[in-house]
Parts: C-alpha cells; structure tokens; sequence
C-alpha cells in the first residue's frame, strides 16, 4: 500500500475504487479503517504532508473508543489517554455552579466515560492501522481540485502539489471529510444551519515544566460575563486554555506572547511552562442541511460545527464514520438498495443537532456569572439541580425491524464470562443477541446466520447481557455494526419478523428500499 509520504501520482486511472475518502483528519483515517475492514477498495486523499503535529481535539468518549476497538487500535490509544474526572462551572469567586462527573470506573460501554487525549499520537495511531489493508490507498500533498458524479461512478481531478501533475481516479463513491471548508459540501451544493453560537476564543496549550498539581484535574469552566475561560487537563504535563476574546480586540494582539503570559497569570507564569501554541478561533455551531447529494457525502467538520464546550466535536465525526462505512458496504455490494444512504443523514443530523444545541446552551452558562436562570436556561432537565447529566440521544429515523421500540438506542458493552468484550465477537458486523433456544425454535442455525454475514452470541451462561435484553422487555436484540439497536424480539414470532425485516428469508439479502422505514 503506498504510504502517506508517497507522491500521489495517478491513482490508477483504469482502476475505479469502491470509495475515495477526501482528508486524512481523524473522521477520513476513521472512516478509510472501517471501509478496509469491510474490503473495499479505498483511496485516500489527503492535501497536506503530514499530519498536524499540535493538538487541536482533546476529547473523546467511550462510544468513540467502542469504534477505535473495532478498528482494532484501542489498546494503542489506551497507552496515550488520560481519563477524565469531569467538568466543574465556577463562577467569578470560585463557587461550584454545576458538576459534571464522569465515573472513573469502566462503564456500560466496556470503556471509561471520558478521555483526555493528544491528537496528533491519536493520528499516527489511525494511520499506522491502514497499513494493514493492500486495498486501502493513502496519497498526501494530494489537492482535490473538482468532483463531478458521473451517475454509475463519480470523478475526482486532484493536483500532485509535489510534481504540479494533474491527476485523476475513479469511485463508486466519494465522502468529504475535508474539515469546516469543504470543498465537497460546496459540490453537494448544501446551505448550513446556524443553531446561534459563533464567537473568537484564544486557544494555549503549554507544557509544563514542573508539576503544577493545584491546577486539579477537572476541567473547570469559569463563568465569568467580563471575560469567560475554560481549563483543561490534557495527558502528561500538557495544558490547555481557552479564553474568550472581547470584542474590539484584535487577533494577533491578544495571540502574541505577552498577552497571552498575561492572560494566564491567574494559573501560571512563564517560568513555569513553555507555550507550545496560541491561535484565535471562531467557535460555531452549524450543520449541512445536505449530506449527500448523489454518489457525494460530507461527514464530520464538513457537516457540522460545534463549540467545544461538551468535547463533542471529533466525536460527531468518528459517529459519522461508523455510521456511514457498513451502509457503504452494502450499497456497494448490491445487498441495500442505494436509498440506504438516506438513512445516513436522517439519523445522524438530529443526532449531532442535540449535542450543539446543548453545548450552545453551556455556552451561554459560561458566558454569565451563572445565575439561576443560565443555569435553568443551559439546563431546562436539570430542575435546578446543580449536577449535570451526560445526554444519551437516540439516532433519528432510519432503517428498522422487527419491534423497534429500541431502534436508534446504543447497545452496551458487557464483557463476557470467558471471551472478553462483546465487540471482539462480531468485529464490524451486525450481531444477534438472543438465548439459543429461542434460535432454534425459529429453525435458524448459526451458521445460516454467519453465511448472510449476522454474527451472533447465545446470552445463555452470560447473565450481565441476559439483564441487558430483559431489561428491554427482550428476548433477542439485532445489533448493527455501529453497535446500535436495529430491532428487538420478544418471542419467536417476533424473531422471525426481527430477521425478515433486516435479513428476509432464507437470509441471503440485506435492507432493500420497503424494509426502510425513514
């Protein structure tokens, strides 16, 4: 496989590829994995040379690391995380307005709720990992110039910016994960939504040079009218800062080394760390009305922007990912009539909308000295509580079957008595959960299952999955391959339905246009 220090060249022009996936940022390396572990023939193109070496995202979730274990890198990126404890808001003296704890022990998920992580050590891990697919094909210093869908396939012209060559390459589809600029978004012609937020914030990240353990390990939100600021932990002796810039004040003033030093005075002085970076931001929130338009997809910043304020960002694009790359697959291989991919958009836009509209409204908390109406207002569910919930959204409408009073609902992740993770099981495919007489009843065997591509995992003799599915009113529970819940069966007959909705009879095909339900 060409590696991304390789000129790009012309990418095989006689060859059509199943995807080409436009960025190399964390949604296009997640997505480009996923795509080789489903086999199909992947071409990345990626307009810088390397990956950025200073951090930018510094938060993920345990949804998120359920697909770097799919991908099969969890335990890399475990070596380089730190977990984290939660999020407090202060007012101006100091007084605790609201708590956000995140547990410390391994949650439903089989993971921690919350890590602390240093992007780039996360992007050479991703991209190491396509190493091991010959299919998959990453070119750097690779400018995507023009993407035209041809109806059957879609072009994509892009210039060699080693060489100055123009090049061109072939694919069934084609997904923009080209960052809050997107060309592709252009091309699918789509407007953005502003959900209301959009302000500068100076960005710090230091390196400490001595322990400087009074500045905690919760990132603190202090809420502060005159000039509102965030801190935040990050793995090893790295720290971050993001503090709002006022209006009037220009960019590359308040960036400059004295300000910034100035700025931080109240934590920490230049004796006692090194600034690695300092930029101004604008922080948005905004979501594509449009995410696909033909064989053209956008996923990640190229199909919403949010503010930092909950760390959600790079997880709505690796939710993207996960989302999009098994219904790819399908489309693909002619197992899903080609109106699937609708399901993309209509179930991760409401999804990703609910996670800026809170963080929208955070915002606002961070923005006052945080009375009780910011409070009320940032969090109308929490009756005046001062403690803060992490929110659960379930997916939007999409492709169901059987009693679908679940679907959309994120299964969780018990561990086994004797096999490890449930994950591990199935790897990226859809997955049967159900007790093995109930299987048999309905005349189905494992391997008739295996051979239409559903995994399945009997909860005889694994009682914490048994409690999952009971607690659901359940018996049997279709997992698909984004570890969401497609349908559940309480009985045989429901099973059957379960099955022959997702995988009709004798299960040698997949969702077809009347089985989607959007």
């Amino acid at each position: 496989m060409p590696t991304s220090a390789d000129s790009p060249g012309n990418a095989e022009p006689s060859k059509t590829y199943d995807v080409i996936v436009v960025g190399l940022g964390p949604t296009g390396a997640t997505l480009a994995n996923l795509l080789g572990l489903c086999g199909l023939s992947t071409l990345v193109l990626e307009r810088e040379a390397a990956a950025y070496h200073l951090p930018r995202a510094v938060h993920f979730d345990d949804e998120v690391m359920r697909v770097f274990q799919t991908i099969g890198v969890a335990e890399e990126v475990t070596k380089t995380v730190r977990v984290n404890p939660g999020m407090r808001f202060v007012d101006t003296a100091g007084k605790l307005l609201l708590d956000w704890p995140r547990p410390q022990e391994v949650g439903p998920n089989g993971w921690h709720a919350s890590y602390r992580f240093h992007q780039p050590d996360l992007e050479k891990i991703l991209r190491d990992a396509l190493k091991r697919f010959d299919q998959v094909d990453v070119y750097s210093r690779a400018n995507v110039l023009q993407v035209e869908d041809r109806g059957d396939h879609a072009e994509v012209q892009y210039e060699d910016l080693a060489s100055g060559q123009k090049c061109s390459a072939a694919a069934r589809y084609v997904v923009g994960c080209d960052g809050a600029r997107s060309l592709l978004r252009q091309l699918i012609g789509t407007e953005m939504e502003d959900l209301g937020f959009r302000e500068r914030w100076l960005v710090i990240d230091v390196l400490l040079k001595q322990p400087k353990p009074e500045l905690g390990d919760h990132t603190i939100q202090h809420c502060n009218p005159s000039r509102p600021s965030t801190y935040v932990r990050c793995p090893e002796n790295r720290r971050r800062w993001e503090i709002a810039v006022l209006d009037g004040e220009e960019s590359d003033e308040i960036s400059s080394a004295g300000s910034v030093w100035q700025l931080l005075e109240p934590w920490l002085s230049p004796d006692e760390a090194v600034l690695e970076r300092q930029a101004v931001y604008t922080f948005h929130s905004t979501i594509a009305r449009r995410w696909r338009k033909g064989r053209l997809l956008i996923a990640g910043d190229a199909a919403h922007l949010t503010p930092p304020f909950m760390g959600q960002g790079m997880c709505a694009g690796i939710r993207d990912a996960a989302n999009l790359a098994w219904k790819l697959a399908l489309c693909i291989r002619a197992l899903a009539d080609d109106k699937l991919l609708e399901s993309y958009e209509s179930e991760r836009l409401p999804h990703v909308r609910e996670f800026i509209q809170t963080a929208v409204r955070l915002g606002g908390l961070i923005n006052t000295c945080g009375t009780e109406e910011a409070l009320r207002a940032a969090l109308p569910q929490a009756d005046g509580s001062a403690r803060m919930e992490s929110i659960l959204p379930n997916l939007g409408l999409g492709p169901s079957a059987g009693c679908d009073t679940h679907r959309g609902q994120l299964f969780p992740q018990p561990r086994l008595q004797e096999s490890g993770l449930m994950d591990d099981t199935v790897g990226y495919a859809p997955l049967l959960l159900a007790d093995q007489a109930l299987l048999n009843a309905d005349e189905l065997t494992q391997p008739a299952l295996s051979e239409a591509g559903v995994g399945f995992l009997s909860t005889d003799g694994e009682p914490e999955l048994g409690d999952h599915i009971k607690r659901m009113g359940a018996k049997a529970v279709l997992v698909r391959p984004d570890r969401y819940i497609l349908g559940t069966a309480a009985n045989k007959t429901e099973l059957a339905s379960l099955l022959a909705g997702a995988y009709p009879s004798p299960l040698n095909r997949t969702l077809n246009e009347s089985d989607l339900k959007l």
